[in-house]
């Protein structure tokens, strides 16, 4: 059953929980990506348009315009359908369209900023059991990082961001990927679930044809026993 939920800052959006819900990872790569005013951004990959109305409501006053890209039908629908709800349509556009064909959809270097929260997974390690919609967008089964590092260095102008949240046991292949289309990681940002455990997720910033001197950021923890931290629940609150 489609259910209306609600963020914080008041922003609503459609969610199908037989589909594939947004998660916290959004959540920080909406914090993480630094957005000024009037630019255009693209969300490669938006399943429910979370992160595009996530931004906009945090950068109302911005004048930028946010455009997302979907390569399921439902998912693209139930974005368009919450875009409307919250009154955003001048501001956000949802595409349905396949990430490696951004260059028969958009003018090359037309966003100053994509945003993407890929896919995690190879498709051998996932679940058969899953629904092909939860599958598509958990594993690689339609894209590989590679395919949305092509689609990214494509579309983002000389001098804007990428930003992208993943695992970091894939590091080492994302920055060969980053590197093979001439995309510099510039800034990193490890997420732990404890203190005491290893990262669960890395959020990173590539620049296109940059100089290759990554900054790490001070470390996020999630949890402090069963509660989020401080810190957490500030850097996501947006």
């Amino acid at each position: 059953m489609i259910r209306l939920d609600a963020l914080s800052n008041g922003c609503k959006i459609y969610q199908d929980p037989k589909a594939f819900c947004f998660g916290v990872d959004a959540l920080l790569l909406c914090a993480f990506a630094k957005i000024k005013r009037s630019v255009r951004v693209i969300d490669l990959g938006t399943g429910n348009g979370i992160i595009p109305l996530a931004l906009h409501s945090s950068h109302a006053k911005s004048g930028c315009h946010y455009t997302g890209l979907e390569v399921q039908e439902a998912a693209a629908a139930l974005a368009r359908k919450s875009v409307l709800v919250n009154g955003f349509e001048n501001s956000i556009k949802i595409i349905q369209g396949d990430v490696k064909n951004v260059k028969k959809l958009f003018k090359p270097q037309s966003f100053d900023v994509v945003v993407s929260n890929p896919p995690y997974m190879k498709v051998q390690g996932s679940k058969e059991s899953e629904r092909q919609e939860k599958r598509i967008a958990r594993n690689e089964v339609l894209c590989s990082f590679d395919d949305i590092a092509a689609a990214a260095a494509f579309l983002v102008k000389e001098n804007g961001s990428v930003f992208f949240v993943h695992r970091p046991y894939r590091l080492q292949e994302i920055f060969e990927g980053l590197s093979r289309f001439k995309l510099a990681a510039r800034r990193a940002l490890f997420v732990y679930p404890a203190i005491d455990k290893a990262p669960e997720m890395v959020l990173i910033e590539a620049k296109k044809n940059y100089k290759k001197d990554l900054k790490i950021e001070p470390p996020l923890v999630m949890y402090q026993g069963r509660q989020y931290t401080k810190e957490f629940l500030e850097y996501t609150a947006l």
